[in-house]
């Protein structure tokens, strides 16, 4: 019997081998239990909140450890800073206010994720002897670190009253589905939901069991499987690889980290859709888009959201000349690169779409002048065909574990494409190439056909919801890796 009872602890404490995510077998047992708990508590707006946050606590304690305590640590901080500003009457101290929400959220996000990138820039710089910190980056931070940022910056804009229950607050910061890798919510649109009566309507359910299972079924069947079967082989030491493998793996990692990120941000959207809640969209089929400018209103849109109306404008945006937008464009994309991580590759990354997002603005500058019209069919297609292949051509050193592997694999691709191992690469990778095949063909899917499905699912009875999650259970069980795949934003 104690040996059960020490098994149990076990299983319920945080093991860094297996961190809880929503495609790991715990986060079953975890949410029946969360949604059997909820739905008692539901209609009663304090209980409901308080079971909301204990299990998005526990949740990120199970994902992260004792790094939990950052999210209470970062919740005090900006809800008592938040009401200070909003109470505030004189101008200098509500700024000097936010200037400290500023520095206390970006100085924790810096120690642990920049630190040791300038320990290192200085040690090359000056030839110095600094050895680096033992430092392990907190899952969620980026995230979180942006929601606090856009917290306080909108109460100190007046574009909302911050809430005077520090409860409400951590509810919003913690809210478990969308907590380690987003989307990035904004207060405004989430706390005044906070207060509406607990209601799913048959439409709600259905679209989240959609978000739900099609996000596992792009995770665990196109993103999990593409990456552990062919492409975390390319991307190991491309060097090894002809050009046409390399090249293949890269429009592979195009569908992983695609499938990857947009999966797990459906499958967040939906669980917060059972639960009565309605967040945004992340992505809108992004491979689709005819211009890079368009591919960022459809990439995390949550993320490139954020950096427009906190960075981007208040930098200038376009209200000071052509040259100035071009500028503040690569500044935002820059730091937006650099976000994601403190290398070289995410910075040239970041560069490489701010460049581009200002070639393009000039480009629609100039077919603006000379009447040409940018729908036309044939330009458009050209326009997906050459973004789709620029996205893929940054994502090389997104991806790539350094600079010189980066290197090396656009070396094989330019220099040493060699198509004649097709045959043989193609009769390895069969069934790796049919799942690429799928997870393009339903990246363009319509949204009018999404709906159809959607529809298609609303008086549908509890039995055919069952019979529908058994059998997609059944494939993702035949398909699932024996070692779980951490999500790609994870590290982020």
């Amino acid at each position: 019997m104690q040996l059960d009872f020490n098994k149990l602890i076990e299983e319920l404490s945080y093991n860094p081998k297996e961190p809880l995510l929503f495609n790991s077998g715990f986060f079953i047992w975890f949410f029946a239990l969360f949604i059997i708990t909820y739905s008692l508590v539901a209609h009663y707006r304090n209980a409901r909140v308080i079971t909301f946050v204990l299990f998005s606590l526990y949740f990120f304690y199970k994902a992260s450890g004792w790094f939990v305590g950052l999210v209470l640590l970062s919740a005090v901080i900006d809800f008592t800073l938040s009401n200070l500003i909003y109470k505030t009457i004189n101008t200098h101290k509500r700024k000097a206010l936010l200037v400290l929400s500023v520095v206390l959220n970006l100085g924790m996000l810096f120690y642990f994720k920049y630190t040791n990138f300038f320990i290192q820039l200085y040690n090359e710089a000056c030839n110095g002897h600094i050895h680096p910190l033992n430092l392990i980056l907190p899952v969620g931070i980026s995230f979180y670190t942006f929601e606090n940022l856009s917290y306080t910056v909108d109460v100190y804009r007046g574009h909302f009253k911050p809430v005077s229950r520090f409860i409400d607050y951590l509810y919003f910061l913690s809210f478990f589905p969308k907590l380690m890798m987003g989307p990035i919510v904004r207060a405004a649109d989430f706390l005044p939901q906070l207060n509406k009566p607990y209601f799913v309507s048959k439409e709600d359910f259905a679209s989240g069991f959609y978000l739900i299972f099609s996000g596992l079924f792009k995770k665990i069947v196109i993103s999990d499987f593409i990456n552990v079967n062919f492409v975390g082989y390319i991307f190991d030491d491309p060097s090894k690889h002809t050009g046409l493998e390399c090249l293949l793996g890269v429009y592979g990692y195009a569908l992983v980290i695609y499938s990857d990120f947009s999966g797990y941000s459906d499958m967040a959207i939906g669980i917060a859709r059972w639960c009565g809640f309605n967040i945004p969209p992340n992505f809108d089929s992004p491979y689709q888009s005819s211009s890079i400018t368009e591919f960022w209103r459809r990439w995390h849109i949550s993320l490139s959201s954020w950096l427009r109306d906190y960075l981007y404008i208040p930098l200038g945006g376009n209200r000071k000349g052509k040259v100035r937008q071009y500028v503040n464009l690569f500044i935002t994309m820059l730091l937006g690169g650099f976000w994601h991580g403190a290398n070289w590759n995410f910075i040239i990354w970041g560069g490489m779409h701010g460049a581009a997002l200002s070639v393009d603005k000039a480009k629609d500058w100039v077919c603006d002048k000379l009447r040409i019209n940018k729908k036309q069919v044939i330009l458009k297609a050209i326009g997906i065909i050459v973004t789709f292949n620029f996205v893929c051509f940054c994502w090389i050193f997104f991806r790539a574990n350094s600079l010189g592997d980066a290197q090396a694999m656009l070396h094989q691709i330019f220099f040493n494409f060699d198509g004649s191992v097709w045959k043989e690469l193609y009769s390895n990778y069969q069934s790796v190439f049919l799942i690429m095949l799928i997870g393009f063909v339903l990246h363009f899917v319509t949204k009018k056909q999404e709906d159809t499905i959607k529809n298609s699912l609303v008086n549908l009875p509890l039995a055919g919801y069952l019979t529908i999650a058994f059998i997609l259970f059944f494939i993702f069980i035949q398909i699932k890796t024996a070692e779980p795949v951490m999500p790609v934003y994870l590290q982020f």
